[in-house]
């Protein structure tokens, strides 16, 4: 009986600490460093105390839910590595991850290195392994050619942070870090939000990345932002008052889209297959809020 009394006891205390981390997640998410704990313990549907036994401060508990978060971003990097089309895969991966950072208060704080300096680190060892499995798709993207030479991880890793501070600034939706250890950050919340669609600032930095490549266009398309511009080559088309909307600026594009499709339907083009599980491996992988710890399988 005290053996199956203890048992008992030890799985509540598991399913607690589970609930604590899902209702922490999701507050951490939508309100960054500033949330409560008796906020966390209410969402969670526990008292206060047992939070603090699983958890002595809202620092270690912060440091807890980005650190798996952080695993799963570098085990989408590290299985990217052997897929297809290095340039896109490095290129997609990067826009991913900034997309999806930068709706998440948590995550930005941790891939942001100016700003856990002046705060926290989340997971030092984890953010180092992020980076270098990052940092692998970089070389890779750059032996094929589809990268700069000159660029290095640092230049990655400033653009990339850059990026995910612009992209919460176009939003509106400025994160606050200012933790209890943080001091007194500056939240963009009270800025204007700058216009363009999202994923502009994103698709710029890429441009600056990629070798010989002189036209931005946006590496996901947003619903209504893309009816003006070429679908091939990005570059502003005539669109007229009647009809359908010009797809493509002149011929050239048009072939080159055609002939595009025809390799993807024959089965020619070996990215073709490989480029889109890229999204689909970042995004579920990284999804807060909706799983309890290790329920997330090595493939999502």
């Amino acid at each position: 009986m005290p053996e199956k009394g203890t048992s008992a006891l030890r799985a509540d205390a598991r399913r607690n600490k589970a609930l604590v981390l899902q209702a922490a997640r999701t507050a951490f998410e939508e309100r960054g460093l500033d949330v409560p704990l008796g906020e966390i313990a209410r969402r969670a549907g526990v008292g206060a105390g047992t939070v603090y036994r699983h958890f002595p401060s809202k620092d270690a508990l912060f440091k807890a839910t980005v650190a798996d978060r952080l695993r799963l971003f570098t085990d989408t990097a590290r299985d990217l590595a052997d897929v297809p089309d290095p340039g896109e895969v490095f290129f997609r991966f990067i826009a991913s991850v900034v997309r999806i950072a930068a709706q998440n208060k948590a995550m930005c704080a941790a891939l942001d290195g100016a700003a856990m300096t002046r705060a926290r680190p989340v997971a030092p060892g984890l953010e180092r392994e992020f980076w270098s499995a990052l940092e692998v798709l970089l070389h890779r993207a750059q032996r094929a050619g589809a990268v700069r030479k000159d660029v290095v991880l640092a230049d990655v890793r400033v653009l990339l942070t850059g990026c995910m501070a612009m992209e919460v600034r176009r939003s509106g939706e400025g994160p606050e870090f200012a933790g209890e250890s943080g001091g007194g950050q500056e939240s963009a919340a009270g800025t204007e939000p700058v216009d363009g669609p999202a994923g502009r600032m994103t698709a710029l930095m890429c441009d600056a990345l990629r070798a010989g490549r002189d036209v931005t266009k946006l590496p996901f398309e947003a619903a209504g932002s893309n009816e003006t511009l070429c679908e091939e080559c990005g570059v502003p088309v005539q669109t007229a008052h009647t009809g359908r909307p010009a797809r493509y600026c002149g011929g050239a594009c048009r072939q080159k889209a055609h002939r595009t499709r025809s390799r993807a339907r024959s089965g020619d083009d070996d990215g073709a297959e490989g480029l889109p599980a890229v999204d689909a491996a970042v995004e579920p992988a990284v999804s807060l809020g909706t799983q309890a710890p290790g329920e997330v399988t090595a493939g999502a």
